[in-house]
């Protein structure tokens, strides 16, 4: 297989991962998410440092789990690939409804996603992930209480 194309495939396998990553978050579907992150991945969310990948699940579905329905649209896509090990950062703009009582507010963050990943067993494992957020717009009352000790 030439280079390029080498390339292209593995941009699109990137590509993919972070998508369906994007949409487990926002269909709850916790296995799907599990399925992608590395079982040692290392995160910080902007709740602190995170080890491992079910305490990774586990800080999203805490404030997930109590939130209305979510959307978390990606772009402006850029990758660094260097054998079995890869860079990528993407936007991210997400948005949470607030469940019950709380439909009517609303919470957008506009931020990046900066990931490390690394090839193993055939396929492309989140290892590292920082959410930078640049900007937060509405309420996080829409959340959930997020990871014992944290505030907003």
């Amino acid at each position: 297989m030439s280079d390029g194309l080498e390339l292209l495939l593995t941009e699109r396998a990137l590509w993919r991962a972070l998508t369906g990553f994007a949409s487990a978050m926002d269909r709850r579907d916790w296995s799907a998410l599990e399925a992608i992150i590395a079982a040692d991945a290392t995160a910080d969310l902007g709740t602190g440092e995170v080890r491992g990948r079910a305490q990774i699940v586990d800080v999203m579905r805490s404030f997930l789990d109590a939130c209305g329905p979510t959307q978390h649209l990606l772009g402006n896509f850029t990758a660094e690939i260097s054998g079995a090990t890869a860079s990528t950062r993407v936007y991210v703009s997400d948005r949470h409804v607030g469940a019950g009582d709380k439909s009517a507010l609303t919470l957008s963050t506009l931020g990046e996603y900066h990931d490390q990943w690394q090839r193993r067993d055939e396929r492309w494992w989140l290892v590292r992930r920082v959410k930078h957020n640049h900007a937060v717009l509405g309420s996080f009352e829409v959340l959930g209480p997020g990871p014992q000790g944290w505030r907003s």
